[in-house]
């Protein structure tokens, strides 16, 4: 399984928000192109990157931020916020990021998605953020009425082979994952899975490669110490320590 450590940007910080309340932020660092380094040094190989302010009102305010962490860290990244035309896609992967992440124009322009998806293939992936159930949406302040199981199978149809999949109620909680959901995911889907959300300590960490996940995302769990990067990569590997 592969560690996507993660950076989430607002106005250039690394921040992390409480369930995706961006009234509820925690500024850890000023300089997001240091922690991606601090990422490197552990071993990371991959690097999650998501550009609040986009995801939020479809700018792409941060992408000097990003092209920075790109090109001094070494990571391979991928990105999401704000990207609803083919234009940022363009934008992002002339960057050198090797996969970008589509969410809200996913669901509400599926020409776009399936143009990105038929022209970029395998760099184009697909977030699916959920509340209750249901596609949340512009930087998950709305909630669509497409079903989480739903949508996954449009994705799939589609050809989308890489899906980000987030439940909002345990993300920045540190209340564990939602094993359940990727188990059920797993299996019934053939795409590529990404946890994200509430993978807050290493048992998590083990028990999400264990059922041969794709890949997980760390997030609050490394800004506060409850996951170390190190361990988290060689559990997931298969090596433990």
């Amino acid at each position: 399984m592969n560690i996507f450590p993660a950076i989430d940007l607002i106005d250039g910080c690394a921040v992390r928000l409480f369930k995706g309340d961006y009234n509820q932020k925690t500024v850890y660092s000023n300089s997001p192109v240091d922690v991606a380094k601090s990422f490197t040094a552990a071993g990371a190989e991959y690097i999650h990157i998501v550009d609040l302010d986009g995801a939020k009102d479809g700018s792409n305010a941060n992408i000097e931020v990003v092209r920075n962490i790109v090109k001094e860290s070494g990571l391979k990244a991928e990105i999401g916020g704000g990207i609803r035309s083919m234009e940022a896609v363009e934008k992002y992967l002339d960057l050198g990021v090797m996969r970008v992440i589509l969410g809200t124009a996913a669901v509400t322009d599926t020409d776009f998605l399936k143009k990105a998806v038929s022209t970029y293939g395998e760099k184009v992936a697909v977030g699916v953020d959920i509340k209750d159930g249901r596609v949340a949406i512009k930087g998950w302040t709305q909630v669509s009425q497409l079903g989480c199981f739903e949508f996954c199978r449009q994705l799939e149809d589609i050809g989308v082979k890489t899906v980000i999949c987030t439940d909002i109620s345990k993300d920045g909680v540190m209340s564990g994952t939602n094993i359940e959901l990727y188990k059920q995911l797993s299996a019934e889907f053939n795409m590529d899975i990404v946890a994200s959300g509430g993978v807050s300590n290493i048992d998590n960490v083990r028990t999400l490669a264990e059922m041969n996940m794709y890949g997980a995302i760390l997030g609050k769990a490394l800004y506060t110490g409850a996951i170390d990067l190190k361990e988290a990569i060689a559990v997931a590997s298969g090596v433990t320590r």
